[in-house]
């Protein structure tokens, strides 16, 4: 058979040729809302929901008035499938904060850093961090993997990064990182 003859059988019979991913799909019959289902939404992928105490330790840290650098550290608690606080900072340097992360598990980390701009300016940007160090176990990456969207999104952040090593938590990168969004 010849290219052209392939085509045109190919137009005929598309099948079992795999079909694009659909990137609107209808709104959901039962819910009477426009909701969209779909692989990015906030129910795409969600292994461990967020302790409700944590939800709101994490708006009040959003709102804070103190103007020192702050951390909340947080976990996946593997029997409860939740994501809980292990750890709050007052007045830590990344430096030090990188010394209170564990070198093999992964964790979350939101950061209220003090940022100097190069023009003089003050900003108190809250970074989400993801340290998901290389040699920790598979199993504990996933879940925290897939947990890490529906965190981001209850904290509502936008800055988001993540390290492989704790090593690489540093003032200077943090700086890097946040020069991008000026």
């Amino acid at each position: 058979m010849g290219i052209n003859r392939m085509w045109w059988w190919m137009k005929l019979f598309p099948y079992p040729t795999p079909r694009p991913l659909e990137l609107w799909s209808p709104p959901l019959e039962d819910s009477g809302t426009k909701e969209r289902r779909g692989p990015w939404t906030s129910d795409s992928l969600v292994v461990c929901e967020v302790d409700p105490e944590l939800k709101e330790k994490l708006r009040k840290f959003r709102f804070r008035k103190e103007t020192d650098n702050a951390a909340i550290i947080m976990k996946v608690d593997k029997d409860r499938q939740m994501v809980v606080l292990e750890e709050e900072f007052q007045n830590i340097s990344p430096e030090e904060l990188k010394m209170e992360l564990p070198e093999r598990q992964p964790r979350f980390v939101v950061y209220s850093y003090k940022y100097m701009h190069a023009d003089g300016r003050v900003s108190y940007p809250l970074c989400f961090i993801f340290s998901s160090p290389v040699g920790c176990k598979p199993e504990q990456q996933m879940m925290y993997a897939g947990s890490k969207n529906r965190l981001v999104q209850t904290a509502e952040l936008t800055k988001v990064f993540e390290i492989r090593t704790t090593d690489d938590l540093t003032e200077a990168w943090l700086k890097e990182k946040l020069s991008f969004f000026r």
